[in-house]
């Protein structure tokens, strides 16, 4: 068995998250834990609220809050956000913890002590009518680099190059339009170029990543620069060094510390466990956990933090840049397997905006409709490699004509017939090729379906899952057991019934990564008692460093089906079935479609 770490990304703790965020992070992270773990890997699945840096402490002043206390607000939103979809975390946590902030200052320790974080004074903006430090995130101009209009002070998100916000063109602020000023000040930063060659030979190891993820990583190399991680704000992990530990004007940057959180969680997880060092065997490079991998999913706006950021920060922490140095009290770290990065979800043709309502929250979605219907059109249709458009036309269709009439319908028809002819699953006499055929197509399933899935190819994974599914439903239509009326004709009808159920029962299996609700109440249908797909659930937890108590999501995910097929027992009494999914009415599309701005 295998160590499998599952990075999340960190969603941002100012607002609740819409659907376009977790067809990014949340569900592909989620089908790939979840069938990573019934392929018998031992998974940890990590993430957390993000909770520091300026947007927070801008949106707490607008709101008249403390920051903490509007982190609190969306760190339990978000948390029963993702319970809801069924996200299978081992731990959900947040930012703000004694944990976190322990793990971020060491890192911090180690990088400097090595050498790979350095002191420069630089130019910072100023709000000219408040006097206030204007973060680069809140800065927009021309990029000087490719002419993009609305480039940011830290990046542009048109040619992905990193940049300052003295660089741009007619620099504005974005929150009240004034042209900032720019005064030196002091901070420190991470020295991407002692690293460079170290990313570029690791990065020549990555084969198999998207093309996409891995050529736009490459041409970050061209031109990395010096990157500030520390700013001038009073929200943030102390800079712990001495004569700056207790400065309440500097505070490690929000990218810096967010990144961290894939370890600190990890630690966290290990801490809460009751074995403190268990985080290491899907860690430690020079350990036990030297076999691990690591898959980190995130949005592709999130690439170059996942790519070339954070594996510099592994790579410096453990002395393997051009400034050499010695690993930190955390020993050597590994580097990710694969940085899985989805494209974006426009909404009926336009991005996601909350300020102009082109958006749908994933509680109000959750209100209306249920949690494997959008994990089904996340999985089929979603920004896996390209951008795509979620309109309700598609969602209905998707649901209606596959969920319903495919899927759906295959459980319904074939476990009622049982119930109503036998009230058990039948035993099955001698196959005929026909059967034995569906039962191969079935059972090679496991393996295609697998494969794709370990692959990162979760839409073709379930393309193939889905058309096991209409296999089983031509195979039904042609061998018409309802037409089978005579007594001597009833030992072939349970024949193909109990192949049916087989074939569900496999197809169900199959489909449990994508859609774990459904996929229990199916195993229930067919008479199955226990856990089929385990859930997370919330639990308020004590900071483990003396801090003010928060929600977490964990869960026992060591019960529930295996990856492979399992023979169905005959004589296993049947009921009558209720329907699976739901089929909805065409109305909703105009419905919705009034409810966007």
């Amino acid at each position: 068995m295998s160590h499998v770490l599952a990075a999340v990304a960190w969603p941002y703790a100012n607002g609740p998250r819409h659907i376009g965020h977790v067809s990014g992070f949340g569900v592909p992270a989620d089908v790939f834990s979840r069938y990573m773990r019934m392929a018998g890997h031992d998974v940890l699945m990590v993430s957390g609220t993000d909770e520091h840096g300026t947007p927070i402490q801008v949106q707490a002043d607008s709101e008249g809050v403390t920051p903490r206390e509007l982190a609190d607000r969306y760190n339990r939103v978000i948390v029963e956000d993702l319970h809801g979809l069924g996200l299978s975390y081992d731990l959900f946590t947040r930012t703000t913890t004694g944990n976190h902030y322990q793990v971020v200052q060491d890192l911090f320790d180690g990088l400097y002590r090595n050498g790979y974080i350095v002191a420069k004074t630089t130019l910072g903006a100023i709000s000219p009518s408040t006097g206030r430090t204007l973060p680069d995130r809140y800065i927009e101009g021309t990029c000087p680099i490719c002419g993009y209009g609305s480039a940011r002070g830290d990046q542009c998100d048109n040619c992905g190059n990193q940049l300052d916000p003295e660089q741009l063109i007619n620099p504005r602020s974005r929150i009240n339009g004034e042209t900032p000023e720019f005064v030196e000040t002091e901070h420190f930063f991470l020295d991407l170029p002692a690293v460079a060659e170290a990313l570029a030979a690791w990065l020549d190891t990555r084969d198999g990543w998207r093309p996409n993820v891995l050529r736009f990583s490459r041409n970050l190399l061209d031109d990395l620069q010096p990157r500030a991680i520390t700013r001038d704000l009073e929200w943030g992990v102390p800079i712990p060094l001495d004569g700056w530990r207790d400065r309440t004007d500097k505070r490690i940057y929000v990218w810096f510390d967010a990144v961290i959180g894939y370890l600190s969680a990890s630690i966290e997880w290990a801490r809460r466990t009751g074995d403190p060092s268990a985080w290491k065997k899907w860690w430690s490079a020079d350990g036990e956990g030297k076999d691990a991998a690591a898959y980190y999913f995130m949005g592709k706006d999130n690439i170059v933090f996942h790519s070339v950021i954070w594996p510099a920060i592994l790579l410096g922490y453990s002395g393997q840049g051009s400034r050499g140095g010695s690993p930190g009290d955390l020993g050597t770290l590994n580097l990710p397997t694969e940085v899985v990065s989805s494209e974006f979800l426009t909404m009926e043709g336009r991005k996601f905006s909350s300020s102009r309502q082109v958006v749908i929250y994933v509680r109000d979605f959750l209100e209306r409709y249920d949690a494997d219907a959008l994990r089904y059109f996340i999985a089929v249709a979603g920004p896996e490699s390209q951008d795509t458009d979620f309109t309700w036309a598609e969602f209905l269709r998707r649901n209606n004509d596959e969920l319903v009439a495919g899927w759906g319908n295959l459980v319904n028809r074939s476990i009622s017939m049982a119930a109503k002819n036998f009230g058990e699953i039948p035993a099955a006499g001698s196959l005929t090729p026909e059967d034995e055929a569906l039962l191969a197509v079935a059972k090679a399933g496991f393996g295609t379906v697998g494969g794709l899935i370990e692959k990162s190819r979760q839409k073709q994974a379930i393309g193939e899952a889905m058309r096991v599914v209409a296999e089983a439903n031509k195979y039904l239509s042609e061998q018409a057991p309802w037409k089978l009326k005579d007594e001597a004709d009833k030992p072939r009808m349970g024949t193909i019934l109990h192949v049916a159920l087989q074939v569900v029962s496999d197809a169900n299996t199959m489909l449990t990564p994508f859609l774990p609700h459904s996929a229990q109440k199916v195993h229930e249908l067919l008479g199955g008692t226990g856990v089929h797909a385990p859930m997370p659930s919330i639990e308020v937890v004590s900071d483990l460093d003396g801090g003010p108590s928060y929600p977490v999501l964990t869960g026992d995910y060591t019960v529930g089906a295996r990856w492979e097929s399992v023979p169905i027992e005959a004589g296993r009494a049947l009921a009558t079935p209720k329907p699976v999914f739901k089929k909805l009415d065409p109305s909703i599309v105009e419905e919705e479609l009034g409810r966007l701005g």
